[in-house]
């Protein structure tokens, strides 16, 4: 049940079909290139695009704008100490504003960075900065039919063979993603996180969390996770995080605001090191990000993502979030659609390989997927397979990601009813080949124009 109601609202339509054609021809079939006004229920991230509180919006009236020493700056601050256990915080515009800060401190040429599972702009950063990106996902994390509780767990055995190979001389971060986006917003152990930060300090590793979706994960542990079944999200999500070195963080994911994000830094145990690191993030985000006090934010938007870090973690929040989403997963399942199990936190996963057996993988049905959902339904959704991962051993994925308190169970059923009209013709569907690419491969489907392979 819902557990808020609307006080604003902004009018939808869905075009035409035949618009809708002429529109993914015009954006060369990728959905990053349609125009927002000619989709009708938009599930391309959620990152940034969910509805803030009425709290959050009073909080943008007190924004402080100053350059330096800004109020809403303290006010940041303090939140990030008092929900995720950090005092040492380096603003910036947004998630990948905090990567670029915090992996340019820790990456180096020849490097290799250990992930449970990279995703897009954390592979292209340290892939930009001459690192080898190095997945290292547990067994079936990548299998859509394997049930699991923590499938987005970091496996240590793949680990310890990557630093066997390389030396651990080589590898200078360890990072565990929360939840793991790249494996269909599947959760991570608390466990399994102390594990890894155990295993960080045996190789003389950065141990970092990307915490962009700290809270979803700290729900997920609340649920399966026998030893914190009495214990509230706050405190769960404290004790997970408490095991890092550093974090990295979209406000715009679990900041619950429409921009921003931060580099945060313990102050134990990592003792000298620590201040050193925190005192290199902060000059280097001044060279990209703007002052310590603002990190390319106006102080109104840091005010905002302030009370929306306070507000991810309690209650009733945390759990209609995350029963929202597994109601989408049913309704997608009930309409005939493979729907990865056991759904996520932030999304909903389609395989769209199984859903496409016609299709080749080097025709991408994952993109192919994305292209008739819009066709039929307006629907925007994005694909992480093949398209999106070139190189990487990874099932054909769409997600369809549910922006934070914004969509109804009305336009759930919509997405579902256009997965249900697809069936009917899917053995028609047609690949599709690319037809353009930017240079950057870890990066090519924000820009990327294809075609209908003939």
């Amino acid at each position: 049940m819902r557990n808020y109601k609307a006080k604003m609202v902004e009018p939808i339509t869905l075009p035409s079909r035949e618009r809708r054609d002429a529109v993914l021809e015009e954006a060369g079939y990728n959905a990053f290139n349609v125009a927002a006004e000619d989709v009708y229920i938009d599930l391309l991230t959620d990152s940034g695009t969910g509805t803030m509180s009425d709290a959050q919006w009073a909080a943008l009236m007190r924004g402080d704008e100053s350059y330096a020493g800004s109020r809403s700056f303290a006010h940041l601050e303090e939140a990030v100490s008092d929900v995720m256990g950090f005092p040492n915080v380096v603003p910036c515009h947004q998630g990948r504003g905090a990567e670029n800060v915090l992996y340019g401190c820790l990456v180096e040429e020849g490097d290799v960075v250990l992930n449970n599972a990279h995703f897009d702009t954390t592979r292209a950063h340290v892939a930009n900065l001459g690192g080898e990106p190095v997945d290292c996902p547990v067994e079936g994390a990548r299998d859509p039919d394997i049930a699991g509780d923590f499938k987005g767990d970091f496996s240590l055995d793949r680990a310890r063979a990557a630093v066997d190979e390389v030396g651990h001389e080589n590898v200078p971060v360890v990072v565990l993603t929360i939840t793991n986006n790249s494996t269909a917003g599947q959760p991570v152990s608390v466990a399994n996180t102390r594990e890894v930060a155990e295993f960080a300090r045996e190789i003389g590793a950065t141990f970092v969390i990307d915490a962009c979706r700290f809270a979803e994960n700290a729900e997920f542990v609340r649920r399966r996770e026998a030893e914190f079944a009495d214990a509230s999200v706050a405190d769960i999500a404290r004790e997970q995080l408490s095991y890092a070195d550093a974090l990295v963080m979209s406000g715009k994911k679990e900041g619950l605001s429409n921009v921003g994000g931060f580099v945060a830094v313990a102050e134990e145990p990592g003792g000298e090191a620590a201040a050193q690191l925190f005192e290199r993030a902060k000059q280097r985000g001044i060279l990209y990000e703007g002052f310590p006090t603002y990190g390319g934010m106006a102080g109104r938007d840091i005010e905002a993502m302030a009370v929306g870090l306070r507000e991810v973690v309690e209650p009733p929040y945390p759990e209609a979030r995350i029963d929202q989403v597994a109601t989408f997963g049913d309704l997608l399942s009930e309409a005939g659609l493979p729907v990865y199990r056991p759904v996520g936190g932030h999304a909903v996963y389609l395989d769209a390989g199984d859903l496409f057996p016609n299709v080749a993988p080097d025709e991408y049905p994952g993109q192919a997927l994305v292209c008739e959902l819009y066709r039929e339904g307006g629907v925007r959704g994005v694909e992480l397979g093949s398209f999106a991962f070139p190189g990487v051993d990874r099932p054909e994925l769409v997600r369809l990601a549910l922006p934070r308190r914004t969509y109804a169970r009305e336009h759930l059923e919509h997405v579902a009813d256009a997965g249900a009209a697809l069936l009917d013709r899917r053995r028609e569907v047609r690949g599709l080949e690319v037809v353009s690419e930017p240079p950057v491969p870890e990066l090519r489907h924000f820009s990327a124009e294809l075609r209908p392979v003939e």
